[in-house]
């Protein structure tokens, strides 16, 4: 198993087959995952398409991920969480100067992202909304009203992803205070041939 050390982030080719999972090593621990088609990187993850077809903005085992396309870009195998969160941004430089009050922000997994996706040509205004797997997101029903609270994940918790395309994958260890109940751990994850 690799490992994405506290507040960093990674990217990497996941082939059409390939599994992906992510393990909660410490228990706790959010990680923003984005894809794009390898082959054509304007085709990206769409968290709109996504929760439009699943009807719901809990997804898990079962649930396929659309692009921007309508296409399936990958489904969940297996997930011994289930409670995820693919409404919120990436966290970044402006999000802990706005909700934080930070002075000298850290570059949060939006900028962990640019850095590692940059090799592979894709810019940071093409950085859309990711799915942030472990992230424990309430919504109040009257309201409407957003929380963000503690992981449900515990450790050695996983998810497995199953690409249905080539993808370029960027996956990062979440940076915000708030969403790893104010404690920054690692995320493991390792590629697995099916």
């Amino acid at each position: 198993m690799n490992t994405i050390p506290p507040r960093s982030g990674t990217a990497f080719i996941l082939k059409k087959g390939e599994r992906l999972r992510v393990t909660d090593i410490q228990g706790e621990q959010v990680s923003d995952f984005i894809c794009f088609n390898q082959h054509d990187t304007k085709e990206y993850l769409s968290s709109g398409r996504t929760i439009d077809y699943a009807e719901t903005i809990f997804l898990t085992k079962g649930n396929p991920f659309y692009s921007n396309r309508s296409n399936i870009m990958f489904d969940i195998v297996e997930d011994t969480v289930g409670r995820h969160d693919f409404l919120l941004t990436p966290c970044s430089a402006d999000t802990f100067r706005i909700i934080y009050g930070d002075a000298n922000p850290h570059r949060g997994c939006f900028g962990n992202l640019c850095e590692a996706l940059q090799p592979f040509g894709i810019s940071p205004d093409e950085i859309p909304i990711c799915f942030n797997i472990f992230m424990h997101v309430a919504v109040d029903g009257e309201t409407g009203r957003i929380s963000v609270l503690p992981p449900k994940s515990k450790a050695g918790d996983h998810i497995i992803i199953e690409a249905k395309m080539d993808l370029i994958v960027g996956i990062t260890a979440c940076s915000a205070e708030m969403s790893n109940n104010y404690s920054f751990k690692p995320i493991g994850y390792a590629v697995e041939s099916h």
